[in-house]
């Protein structure tokens, strides 16, 4: 399976130059021949938490057509990353999963806000596992702050199991070491290839820190993207692997969740 990362600069509070630029890194993705394309958080509006009531997404209507219209016209899955929502009286940070014939198999909204960037006064957090099968891989996604609870990680991996954990986030500059080891961490623990994409660019408080991974389930780097400019990276994820190292060493047979509380 080729997977491409759309490690891309978000303008904070404005939706229309927002989506232009994820319709470009869609098409740059199908240039490339990608099966599955990647985007990063809250990439309809950034971190413009104060002004939710105008940029979010109500009931996320927008970005699933957009999403559903792009992934059928280029025949590509679309790891949504995430976006504000709307729902009822509730703000989320939710992400969408879309299949290469326009079908949304997945709808998350994000389990763990981030008090460090305010998100829980502003936002709902989500309840609800985020497991599907894209490009008939077992697969999870989380978002961001998500990756620093392994055992939800592991909670989601475990369904399946999982082959793939993409990550969506905006990752600041100044934790960009953390966030190499946990993801590092999150694919040997579950076995199982990490694909990770990171905003670069700024906002009024924040400086994203960029470098998008793809990680193989022994922990190995396979990509590792710059720290400040925006790309399209791509390269092709091997199952083979997956499945030698978990007949080597069944972690997911083995496990006691009855202990695990």
């Amino acid at each position: 399976m080729k997977v491409a990362l759309a490690q891309i600069d978000i303008q904070l509070a404005d939706v229309d130059k927002n989506e232009q630029r994820i319709m470009q890194a869609v098409a740059q993705a199908a240039d490339q021949e990608a099966d599955v394309v990647v985007l990063p958080e809250m990439w309809n509006s950034g971190y413009a938490l104060q002004r939710l009531k105008e940029v979010a997404d109500v009931g996320g209507t927008r970005t699933k057509q957009l999403l559903q219209s792009l992934s059928k016209e280029y025949d590509i899955n679309i790891v949504g990353g995430s976006v504000a929502t709307l729902k009822g009286q509730e703000f989320y940070n939710t992400m969408y999963v879309v299949s290469n014939d326009g079908q949304c198999l997945s709808e998350y909204d994000k389990v763990h806000l981030i008090g460090l960037m305010h998100e829980d006064r502003y936002m709902t957090a989500g309840s609800h596992l985020n497991t599907f099968e894209l490009a008939d891989v077992p697969s999870a996604g989380v978002i961001c702050y998500d990756i620093r609870f392994p055992e939800w990680v592991r909670t989601n991996m475990a369904q399946i199991p999982a082959k793939v954990l993409y990550v969506v986030a905006q990752w600041p500059i100044q934790r960009i070491e953390q966030w190499q080891v946990m993801l590092q961490s999150r694919a040997i623990e579950n076995q199982a290839y990490v694909v990770a994409v990171n905003r670069v660019g700024a906002d009024d408080d924040n400086t994203f820190g960029g470098r998008s991974l793809v990680i193989d389930p022994l922990g190995h780097i396979m990509i590792k993207g710059s720290a400040e400019k925006e790309r399209i990276y791509v390269t092709d994820i091997d199952f083979a692997q997956i499945d030698n190292i978990r007949g080597q060493m069944p972690i997911f047979l083995d496990r006691k969740p009855h202990l695990y509380r």
